[in-house]
């Protein structure tokens, strides 16, 4: 019977002792958050790394940026905070759009359609040991050649934490409608992009196009903005297969709700954001972040006029489905809409 309690008791010091150590190393690994680690890992020079610095820069008198993006952050949190019923762990899969820029401290999660070409130029500069100096310099296609940058969903779990609490994360958004308009018309309305009409183009018109001719049927080059987005809201499309990345929504892309997200640019306020990020890096005199002469780009207006023969049911049924994206990010919802 002794020995039962003694047994008992030794028991119950060990569990003890076990979920002290596992709170302790929480408030440990919490303090190397707060502090932004002591020393850094990274693979170049030893230096302040960019989450030091935005941190210390964060506790003397603001700059309008640096209260743009507190702004930015805490609505990020706010939203999170009254949508999100419960966390969830993140696995390899969510971290395929997390670049890794081990040199400067650097995780950067790339949404397409929000100028992550000319991002993955810039990082491909800050990496590639030499190779390149000139982000315009590499061909667009190059710059999304798997194997060129490593993602974040490489590297062993406990390299992945350490990346998480110690390294600068940034992301670039955009108002949804707008990237949604911006990739229908990249992907649709573009003749060189045959692989997309073949692949998505043909399943959406023998879909929902009524007595659809063979030649559309064969190529798929003729998909109208109406039938994209029937097939956006149609559920067999997310039962059957998940949304291509081009068109999927950020929160999913990249999960902010998961990710404290340090730095939220936006497309609205590019050149400013960009310059910012490669302030903190400490990189700013060495790359410049590209300016694009583009006079095409999708404006609100652009997209006001394809969502004109949007019936005010299928805009409903669309806009909830990107609502998270206009809530996490703080865009309003488009005037052009008529929402019932």
């Amino acid at each position: 019977m002794r020995k039962t309690k003694a047994g008992r008791l030794f028991l119950a010091t060990c569990l003890g002792s076990f979920f002290f150590l596992i709170l302790y190393f929480q408030n440990s690994s919490r303090s190397v958050v707060a502090l932004g680690g002591a020393r850094t890992n990274f693979t170049g020079k030893s230096r302040r790394s960019p989450l030091q610095t935005l941190l210390n820069n964060d506790q003397l008198e603001q700059s309008a940026v640096q209260a743009t993006q507190l702004g930015r952050r805490e609505m990020l949190e706010e939203v999170c905070r009254s949508h999100t019923r419960k966390r969830r762990v993140l696995t390899p899969e969510d971290l395929r759009h997390l670049v890794v820029d081990d040199e400067h401290g650097l995780l950067y999660c790339y949404v397409p359609k929000v100028a992550c070409t000319n991002w993955k130029r810039v990082l491909m500069v800050l990496t590639g040991k030499g190779r390149y100096h000139e982000p315009l310099a590499i061909p667009a296609n190059e710059a999304h050649v798997p194997g060129n940058l490593r993602t974040l969903s490489e590297y062993s779990a406990a390299e992945i934490n350490r990346r998480l609490r110690s390294y600068l994360k940034f992301i670039f958004v955009r108002e949804p409608f707008e990237r949604l308009v911006s990739a229908y018309r990249n992907k649709f309305t573009r003749s060189y992009n045959t692989a997309f009409h073949k692949r998505y183009g043909t399943k959406i018109i023998r879909r929902h196009r009524l007595d659809p001719k063979r030649g559309s049927l064969e190529r798929g080059d003729d998909v109208s903005f109406e039938e994209f987005v029937y097939y956006l809201v149609d559920p067999r499309t997310q039962q059957k297969e998940p949304f291509n990345e081009h068109w999927e929504r950020v929160h999913s892309l990249c999960h902010p709700c998961l990710i404290h997200y340090d730095i939220v640019g936006k497309y609205e306020t590019l050149a400013e954001d960009s310059r910012y990020v490669l302030k903190l890096a400490g990189v700013d005199s060495e790359v410049h972040f590209p300016t694009s002469a583009k006079t095409t780009r999708t404006t609100g207006d652009m997209a006001a006029k394809f969502f004109r023969d949007i019936s005010p049911f299928y805009q409903k049924k669309l806009f909830n489905l990107y609502r998270m994206d206009f809530l996490l990010f703080n865009y309003s919802t488009p005037a052009y809409l008529k929402l019932m």
